[in-house]
């Protein structure tokens, strides 16, 4: 029998089990999306036009600094998953004190990475100089929070292995609300702007970890303390084998986003804050895509491990379903309704302009990432990460750069900068798909 908060994912029907653990996870996403909202709207609506340049064009920044990191912990959550499926609690804790001091050591090292090199990455991006500075004050302030972003996240992942993705919900809406109220109060009373939201974020994430390590700490039977955390070679290598590849992927993948919001800063700030609140959508119906993900991996790894390949397609193609239905239907909503979505953000006319090309051309085809997203995780969910990297580098990051640097210097239009995302997204797709089936005939032969 399943513990509370968890979720048998080897036995009986799978889609209501899905659902029930994605939607806690996209819910979890989009809130802490939904506060980044509330950061970016704010200093637009309080500060100024440059703040919320300044805020939204370190998007791409964070994500090359963290991706590697947060690939890891996608290892830690396959590798718990497998030893539960065979039901090794010796293996399961070492794996849990594994993850626990890699989010630590990880987190320490992002943070140093982070202040160093704010300064240099954003001036090579070409961010316009009336937002430099702000932009760099806010990426260091953000950066010296990362080792309790991380260590939430790496126990977020800890938990998800067990299927319990309802506690990190809470626990985010607590600091959601914390660093809401900060905002608040530094942007619009205390005038901080952009250092400001910074701070805030920081302390809503002390917040997080603090309590999701209170929750490993007391949880059986894999009780986690200070004293036992530590690295065991053999769990770490495995989640670096899962993980290294996850995570080289999303730096790559980022490393194509700086260079196309490179291109975007040449087009001026009002080009980078109509894209800026634009792209807080295109998370929104990621995030579910991601919840899905989540889902594909944790339920596929626990069935591979139990040998319970029947189960492997058919969770395969219930992700895949649910997460093409449910972000393409939340996409139209939004695209539907931009004028009001967009006047949240912004009220200067021309920033609005660009905020509604990019919805009508990125965000509107955005669900046929769901092809190679729920096929990559579910090759990783079978220990299989090396391929969908590959593949996800060569169909997305690869052609972006050459689409930058060939396309765009002929066509200079910003609409000629996001029609790359929808080209992108079909070749990707195509490829990764196809990779899928090729491999799940493979390892799930006679299933």
């Amino acid at each position: 029998m399943p513990r509370k908060n968890e979720i048998d994912m080897l036995h009986g029907p799978l889609l209501a089990k899905i659902i029930i653990f994605a939607m806690p996870l996209a819910a979890s996403s989009i809130l802490q999306q939904l506060f980044n909202s509330v950061d970016v709207a704010v200093v637009g609506r309080f500060d100024s036009s440059y703040a919320l340049a300044a805020v939204g064009s370190n998007g791409p920044v964070i994500s090359l600094l963290i991706n590697l990191f947060l690939g890891i912990s996608m290892g830690a959550n396959v590798v718990i998953s497998n030893h539960i499926g065979q039901k090794d609690n010796n293996l399961t804790k070492y794996a849990i004190r594994t993850t626990a001091a890699t989010a630590l050591f990880s987190g320490l090292a992002l943070a140093v990475i982070g202040v160093l090199a704010a300064r240099p990455i954003l001036t090579i991006m070409g961010t316009p100089t009336e937002v430099l500075d702000m932009a760099v004050r806010y990426l260091r302030i953000y950066f010296i929070g990362t080792p309790f972003l991380l260590i939430y996240n790496f126990g977020s992942a800890i938990l998800r292995s067990k299927g319990d993705t309802s506690r990190p919900l809470y626990i985010l809406i607590v600091a959601g609300i914390i660093n809401t109220v900060l905002i608040l109060i530094l942007v619009i009373v205390f005038h901080m702007g952009v250092a400001g939201v910074a701070i805030a974020t920081d302390i809503a994430n002390v917040f997080a970890a603090s309590i999701i390590f209170l929750l490993i700490r007391e949880e059986e039977p894999y009780r986690l303390n200070l004293r036992s955390i530590g690295i065991n070679k053999n769990e770490l290598k495995s989640m670096l084998m899962i993980g290294v590849p996850a995570g080289l992927q999303g730096m790559v993948f980022s490393f194509s986003n700086v260079l196309l919001q490179t291109t975007i800063n040449s087009h001026g700030a009002d080009a980078v804050a109509g894209s800026a609140a634009a792209v807080n959508f295109e998370y929104y119906c990621y995030f579910i895509i991601s919840a899905f993900n989540g889902a594909a991996i944790t339920f596929i790894a626990q069935n591979y491990g139990a040998g319970n390949y029947n189960r492997v397609k058919r969770i395969y193609w219930l992700c895949l379903g649910l997460s093409t239905l449910l972000s393409a239907a939340s996409a139209q909503l939004f695209i539907w309704q931009k004028t009001f979505f967009v006047s949240l953000f912004t009220t200067d006319a021309s920033v609005a302009e660009y905020a509604y090309t990019r919805m009508l051309i990125v965000l509107l085809w955005q669900f046929i990432a769901c092809s190679y997203e729920i096929s990559a995780s579910a090759m990783r969910g079978m220990g299989k990460s090396m391929l969908p990297t590959l593949l996800t580098i060569v169909g997305t990051c690869l052609l972006r750069v050459v689409w930058v640097f060939a396309v765009c210097p002929v066509w200079t239009s910003y609409q000629t900068i996001m029609i790359v995302y929808p080209i992108t997204w079909i070749t990707t797709g195509i490829m990764v798909f196809t990779a899928f089936h090729i491999t799940a005939r493979k390892k799930l032969a006679g299933a």
